[in-house]
């Protein structure tokens, strides 16, 4: 049984293939402006690269842009989606902690019925979420990809008060001013996108096993400050960016089944 979980984010677009529960084949690429078009090309290149039509496949979307395609079978919601993708890399996990590119989530996991039992998202603030990375690393001038190990290379850690995003810039800034070296600059970044999230998952009652996901989960100093604001160990799927599209390609082949 074959089917596709469609992830539609702020900023990036997950496509999955799954044959009985098994990652098959994806696909990520920048959202853009046009959640639409981006979502069905991948949708298409990954029938077209494994010999399928449409017809062969259900489609399950999630995401910020769920709602913008017509290939979907049916929707569900990234909370839904990202708690059963994460079961798939670690079927014991009790908590996940998702940094998307517009967003943050905590998911409390009910340990008997592997139902989402409690949930809290930032939703309102870019602060502690991908973009707020993208606008460090624009300000410091590092690729946002090698900002993690700025970050780890620091011992001295800036204090970064401030959790607008703007603000931040401009503490940012004033810290160049002063001297601060780029690396402790960046540390002190992800120790306040730590503290924000961090927070906010220690009030639903986060506890290990727990879960990582999202781009930002490719981070490692996002998931070292994180482990010692939780205070405990977290573990990382393989693919921390796919978990939306792959608990939504699970959750399709339920659905089929049915």
């Amino acid at each position: 049984m074959k089917t596709i979980g469609v992830d539609i984010g702020s900023l990036a677009t997950k496509v999955v293939l799954l044959d009985d529960n098994k990652l098959v084949d994806y696909r990520v690429d920048r959202s853009t402006y046009d959640f639409k078009r981006i979502g069905h090309n991948l949708f298409d290149d990954i029938l077209e690269k494994n010999n399928l039509k449409s017809s062969d496949v259900y489609v399950m979307s999630t995401g910020y842009g769920r709602n913008s395609i017509d290939i979907a079978d049916d929707r569900i919601t990234e909370i839904t989606a990202h708690a059963r993708g994460t079961q798939y890399f670690f079927p014991e996990v009790h908590s996940v902690i998702d940094i998307g590119g517009q967003d943050s989530k905590a998911i409390v996991i009910s340990k008997k019925t592997g139902k989402v039992i409690d949930f809290q998202m930032n939703d309102k603030c870019a602060a502690g979420t991908g973009r707020f990375l993208e606008v460090m690393a624009h300000a410091l001038e590092v690729p946002i990809e090698e900002i993690g190990t700025f970050a780890l290379k620091s011992n001295d850690p800036a204090a970064i008060s401030s959790t607008c995003t703007v603000f931040a810039e401009s503490e940012v800034i004033s810290l160049f001013a002063k001297g601060t070296s780029k690396e402790d600059i960046a540390s002190g970044i992800h120790k306040s996108i730590a503290r924000r999230v961090g927070g906010m998952a220690k009030r639903i009652g986060v506890a290990p096993q727990l879960a990582f996901c999202g781009g930002v989960a490719k981070n490692n100093a996002v998931k070292k400050y994180l482990e010692v604001e939780l205070g405990f160990d977290i573990v990382r799927p393989e693919h921390p960016q796919l978990t939306g599209a792959i608990g939504a390609a699970l959750i399709a082949q339920t659905n089929k089944q049915k």
